[in-house]
């Protein structure tokens, strides 16, 4: 039987979300499906693209936000 696999399951293969049998038949997949392991080669590059990408606000933002607050002239309940 030809199993298929999804971008979703590739997906989970490469963040180890993946049972050992999945593991293996997942393996046997790419290692017969040209395709396929194009498209996880692509996927693994593009998480460790993520891996990479900074999540801090730059100052302006944080500025922004702040002023935006205060502008609101919420009132806190006593």
């Amino acid at each position: 039987m030809i199993q298929t696999f999804t971008q979703l399951d590739l997906i989970r293969f490469i963040y180890n979300e993946t049972t050992t049998e999945q593991n293996r038949d997942i393996e046997l997949a790419l290692l017969c499906n040209n395709e396929l392991m194009e498209e996880y080669k692509s996927l693994k590059s593009t998480v460790a693209t993520l891996s990479e990408v900074s999540y801090t606000p730059s100052n302006s933002t944080l500025e922004n936000i702040l002023n935006y607050s205060k502008s609101t002239n919420l009132h806190t309940a006593h």
